[in-house]
């Protein structure tokens, strides 16, 4: 075999590979394939209401060309963006739109690709945050009401991908009519193209975080400590009105208590004193001498407790009678 056979050989081994390596592709389980003649769709694989599966597939070398896309649902992060709402404020939202490509062949004839697709669901999610955002106030934004926000903010991004009219507004079908090439597809797949929407299922619409600018961060914050101030002070007010009318009632309570225990302790001191006094008349009747001399030694007691006491008296002095006496 001489070297000219040789290189022809090579070259249609080479030529055969080309062609082998041109005439299959592989459609993974997360992928799903439009295959384009002479960009005209004539087959879409491994999609919802497709009779092809994922696998090793086969096409017209050098005719046919094959657009993959993700089957997975997708997540387009949105720029921080910032709304006027309703009292004028501002606030700067970051939010995101989760979704899945459905149908490829409408996909690619709207947006081609998932970077377009990105900038669409940017125009879309931002209009629908000023839309529902501007009818609000921050008040009802922080309270139990954003549930419902959050549901009408992604309805409206809902029926903006579908290519539905949003509150009376008319939305322009994203795939013109004549684009539409569906001649060479199967009659199944045929049913599930529409010129209106994108192709795409939207999962669901999340704000992720918001925020205030901060000049009208400062304004709301420097209102909000007012608003707490004037809050704070009447609760001060009516507390310590409070508490002056506790106070008031326990002092009066404890007024008309020691009045009470003043007159009981005077009433039984001069029952006391009272019954001392007949103790000490029945006592004096009985023995005169005796009374006497006690009195008397009392009158000592009283008189002459402290070691200073120094008493000039005469020596006939009725009250030294008894000191006379045992003289």
């Amino acid at each position: 075999m001489n070297s000219s056979k040789l290189a022809i050989i090579g070259i249609l081994l080479f030529l055969l590979a080309v062609l082998t390596f041109n005439a299959f592709f592989i459609v993974g389980q997360t992928e799903q394939a439009l295959v384009l003649r002479f960009g005209k769709p004539v087959n879409i694989i491994n999609a919802p209401g497709a009779e092809d599966g994922p696998g090793l597939k086969f096409k017209m070398p050098f005719v046919d060309s094959v657009e993959m896309f993700d089957k997975r649902v997708l997540v387009f992060n949105g720029e921080p963006m910032t709304v006027i709402l309703k009292d004028k404020d501002r606030l700067i939202v970051d939010a995101f739109v989760t979704y899945r490509i459905k149908n490829p062949l409408q996909f690619y004839q709207a947006v081609r690709s998932e970077r377009i697709m990105s900038m669409r669901l940017e125009s879309i999610l931002e209009k629908s945050l000023r839309d529902v955002l501007g009818r609000e106030t921050l008040k009802t934004l922080l309270s139990d009401k954003r549930v419902l926000i959050m549901h009408d903010i992604r309805d409206n991004v809902f029926r903006l991908a579908s290519g539905k009219a949003v509150a009376g507004e008319k939305v322009e079908a994203p795939i013109p009519e004549e684009a539409i090439e569906t001649e060479d597809l199967p009659e199944e797949l045929v049913k599930t193209v529409s010129k209106e929407g994108f192709g795409i299922e939207v999962v669901d619409v999340r704000i992720m975080r918001t925020d205030l600018p901060k000049e009208t961060g400062d304004a709301i914050y420097n209102r909000m400590r007012s608003d707490r101030q004037k809050v704070a002070e009447k609760y001060r007010a009516e507390g310590q009105r409070e508490s002056q009318i506790i106070r008031s009632e326990a002092d009066k309570q404890r007024t008309i208590m020691l009045a009470e225990a003043k007159k009981q302790a005077e009433t039984i001191r001069g029952e006391g004193d009272g019954a001392a006094t007949k103790i000490f008349a029945e006592a004096f009747g009985k023995d005169e001498d005796f009374f006497d001399f006690y009195r008397t030694m009392q009158a000592y007691r009283e008189s002459l407790d402290k070691d200073d006491t120094t008493l000039i008296l005469s020596p006939n002095n009725e009250f030294l009678k008894y000191i006379e006496r045992n003289r």
